[in-house]
């Protein structure tokens, strides 16, 4: 896989407290680790790194600023990074500083997304990214999801919802849905 020598990766919300049991069972056991070898990649190649926190204001939560799942996740916490976005809702392009703005005035047009949850901040984000004009690549075996329960009851596995993601992200033209090896042997 050819990429842009300046392709950013976009790491989301890789925090301590999708490490809480509350969440339920999770697919893909070796997210975290895939996205350790994304990360020391960039930082071999020095292309640019967006880490992505998600401050939650539900109170209560794990992922609520102040409280210890806040924090990065060890694989990323030292990760050296070019921008570090603040977000409280799905999407990393509704954060602050402004993640758009800083990747045009970066001439940066390619962008690797992986982190937690596939279905939700990883696939909003890809799916902003799409339609404002950037080639998304999506390693899915760099995300994790949890079991998520609908309306009347409905449920459906974690690797229902990251496969349907791959489906709705590679399917609906947002971004190609690729691997870990995809990326780092292109």
């Amino acid at each position: 896989m050819r990429l842009a020598d300046n392709a950013a990766l976009i790491v989301i919300d890789v925090q301590q407290g999708f490490d809480d049991p509350a969440w339920g069972p999770r697919d893909n056991p070796d997210a975290e680790a895939n996205i350790g070898r994304l990360a020391a990649a960039w930082a071999d190649a020095s292309r640019p790194v967006v880490l992505v926190r998600h401050d939650s204001r539900t109170p209560g939560s794990p992922l609520a600023p102040g409280r210890p799942g806040n924090a990065l996740k060890p694989v990323v916490a030292g990760v050296t990074h070019d921008l570090f976005v603040t977000k409280h809702v799905n999407s990393a392009f509704y954060g602050d500083p402004d993640l758009d703005a800083w990747l045009r005035s970066q001439g940066i047009s390619e962008l690797v997304v992986c982190g937690i949850q596939t279905n939700m901040c990883v696939e909003t984000t890809a799916r902003m990214a799409g339609n404002l004009g950037y080639r998304v690549i999506v390693p899915l075996d760099a995300t994790h999801t949890f079991d998520l329960e609908g309306p009347g009851g409905l449920r459906l596995a974690a690797a229902d919802l990251a496969t349907a993601t791959a489906v709705n992200l590679a399917g609906g033209g947002f971004a190609e849905v690729v691997t870990t090896a995809d990326v780092l042997d292109g």
